[in-house]
């Protein structure tokens, strides 16, 4: 009988021991969940584990790089920015002072145009996949990376060259495509073309805020966005 209650008390014990493991382990968890935020901070943001973050790979950020991938997306962004200036003030021209107001159909089109450019080209097409893409790319350039590369940055982190087959022939395509738009666009009657240009601005101007803060975030987290489409050569050497 003695032995049978010391067997006992063992077996419980042991159960205790490990339940108290398994709360040191979980409170351990959930120690370096807390505190990864803050020791990134204090390490500047140059590298963490890109498990910690999804789909991305980790950054190891010098000045060198910051300059080279800044230079990739600023410079896009740049593009955008003086098309956005451009198209601004004939997409408010039926507001101006001398012009045609806009009737009721119109104006609901107005509307219903910015919107649809919004979520369709501003969310959809690149705060879901370009913007990513443009800022991922860019951030695979440093210092040693070929001169054309570097040089023509922005068109690098667009994907327009040393890319993916697949990667090139979509970003070639969707830029030869919107310079139809654009093209077509300038022929059509007032108020459509307003119209129309109001949306692209919308879009744009979507567009370019996603890349502004979806390059701060990279680098701030020391994690890739996303999948830089890199040609298979490029990714074995890396």
């Amino acid at each position: 009988m003695p032995n049978r209650v010391s067997d006992h008390d063992d077996q419980v014990n042991l159960l205790r021991s490990r339940r108290q493991q398994q709360q040191h382990r979980q409170l351990q968890q959930n120690f370096a969940r807390t505190t990864a935020p803050a020791a990134l901070f204090a390490s500047g943001g140059a590298q963490v584990d890109a498990s910690a973050a999804g789909n991305g790979d980790s950054i190891d950020m010098t000045i060198g790089k910051f300059l080279a991938s800044f230079w990739g997306t600023g410079g896009f962004v740049y593009i955008l920015l003086r098309s956005i200036r451009k198209i601004v003030p004939i997409a408010m021209e039926p507001f101006g002072d001398g012009a045609v107001a806009l009737n009721r159909v119109q104006l609901v089109m107005y509307i219903l145009t910015c919107l649809w450019f919004a979520y369709v080209e501003g969310y959809k097409g690149f705060q879901c996949k370009f913007s990513p893409l443009v800022v991922s790319r860019s951030l695979t350039l440093h210092p040693r990376s070929p001169p054309h590369h570097l040089l023509l940055a922005p068109l690098y982190s667009m994907g327009l060259f040393h890319a993916t087959k697949k990667r090139v022939i979509v970003s070639w395509s969707v830029s030869l495509g919107v310079a139809a738009l654009v093209a077509g666009v300038k022929r059509m009657p007032y108020p459509w073309r307003n119209i129309v240009d109001a949306g692209v601005v919308v879009g744009l101007t979507w567009g370019m805020l996603s890349i502004l803060v979806g390059y701060v975030l990279a680098c701030a987290k020391g994690v890739s966005p996303a999948d830089p489409a890199l040609p298979e050569e490029a990714t074995k050497k890396d």
